[in-house]
C-alpha cells in the first residue's frame, strides 16, 4: 500500500475517535481539530479518489453483488420481473422502493438518487 495511502487510512482512524469523543458538540476542545481533519481528508479524497457519477440502478446492482442477492431475494421492491426491469433502465425506482432500499442496505436514499 502507498504511504499516502497509510496515511489517509490512519487519518480516517483518528477521525472516526474524534467523532466519537467530540460527536456535534462544538463547545469541546477538540472539535476545531475534528472539524479541521474532515476537511482536509475530504480534499484528499476529492482529489485522489473521486466518486464516479452512479445511477440508483447501478447502486442497486452494486449492493446486490456485495450481498450476493438475486432479483428475486428483493421482495421490498417487487417481483424478480419488477427488479429486472429496474436494473435494465425500462423502469426508475420510485420513492417507496428508495426508502426500502436504503433501510435494507442501511444507506441514505440519496444513494439511489
Amino acid at each position: 500500500m502507498a504511504y499516502l495511502e497509510m496515511r489517509r487510512m490512519l487519518w480516517i482512524e483518528r477521525l472516526n475517535s474524534l467523532i466519537d469523543e467530540v460527536g456535534t458538540d462544538e463547545q469541546h476542545p477538540l472539535y476545531d481539530l475534528l472539524d479541521t481533519l474532515g476537511t482536509v481528508i475530504h480534499a484528499y479524497e476529492e482529489q485522489h479518489h473521486p466518486m464516479p457519477e452512479c445511477s440508483g440502478p447501478q447502486m442497486l446492482r452494486f449492493f446486490m453483488d456485495e450481498h450476493g442477492l438475486t432479483q428475486s431475494e428483493l421482495p421490498e421492491i417487487g417481483s424478480q420481473g419488477v427488479v429486472s426491469e429496474i436494473l435494465s433502465g425500462k423502469r426508475e425506482l420510485n420513492v417507496r422502493h428508495i426508502h426500502a432500499l436504503a433501510k435494507r442496505f442501511h444507506v441514505s436514499p440519496a444513494v439511489f438518487i
